[in-house]
């Protein structure tokens, strides 16, 4: 897990006071993305997602939540190698060197996805669901979520530099329990940063005692 910047000086999220409970263990998925898409209007901020074993699910879940249109621009299903290259811009050297399921290439999602949609945040997920498909070295199960987001200054929209993050997950239970879990975890960490916290080495610690028991730490690096 590892926080990466395209420039030198850090970059802090918005801190909104009030939103503490976004990152309660007591919410529901439904409440959970009501208090992501109430933060995200209330900064004028919007989202895209872009997935791979998660079908979409992310996204849909998404736009159930009525008015959602306000603060989810919209994203891409890029199941396949060529469908990252093609719509996200992913590298296709990483595919050789680690792999489609990595912290590379769901950075390199999410921050496509944050250029391509021109929008603050982007969530990424890569994995391998089952119940084929996996390796020794990544087991059915095996997930990596990605979090990107792009500050604004001075209300410049466009300007170029995201931050990302990444962590590795581990899920028991059958295909639609790893897709569902993936969904989970995707928002929990859209709802910290969110919330102010930040992504860092100490947060990961507490997120993965805390919240995320399942989930397996590990830095990755562009």
């Amino acid at each position: 897990m590892t926080e990466q910047e395209d420039n030198e000086t850090p970059q802090r999220p918005p801190n909104w006071t009030g939103f503490d409970a976004m990152n309660a263990d007591s919410l529901d998925r439904r409440a959970r993305i009501q208090c992501v898409g109430e933060a995200l209007q209330a900064r004028g901020l919007h989202l895209a997602v872009a997935e791979s074993c998660t079908g979409g699910l992310l996204a849909a879940n998404l736009t159930e939540q009525s008015g959602s249109s306000t603060w989810f621009e919209g994203g891409w299903v890029t199941y396949s190698n060529r469908a990252k290259q093609r719509d996200l811009a992913v590298p296709s050297s990483l595919f050789a060197e680690v792999g489609a399921v990595s912290g590379e290439v769901v950075t390199a999602m999410a921050r496509g996805a944050i250029q391509r949609a021109d929008v603050d945040y982007a969530v990424a997920i890569s994995g391998v669901a089952g119940p084929g498909g996996g390796s020794e070295a990544k087991p059915v199960g095996t997930v990596w979520v990605g979090w990107g987001y792009r500050p604004s200054v001075g209300g410049d929209v466009t300007h170029p530099h995201v931050t990302t993050f990444a962590t590795r997950f581990r899920f028991p239970g059958d295909r639609q329990a790893v897709r569902e879990a993936s969904v989970d975890v995707a928002l929990r960490g859209l709802c910290a940063h969110l919330g102010g916290k930040g992504w860092s080495e100490q947060v990961a610690s507490e997120w993965s005692s805390a919240h995320w028991p399942a989930a397996v730490l590990k830095w990755s690096e562009d």
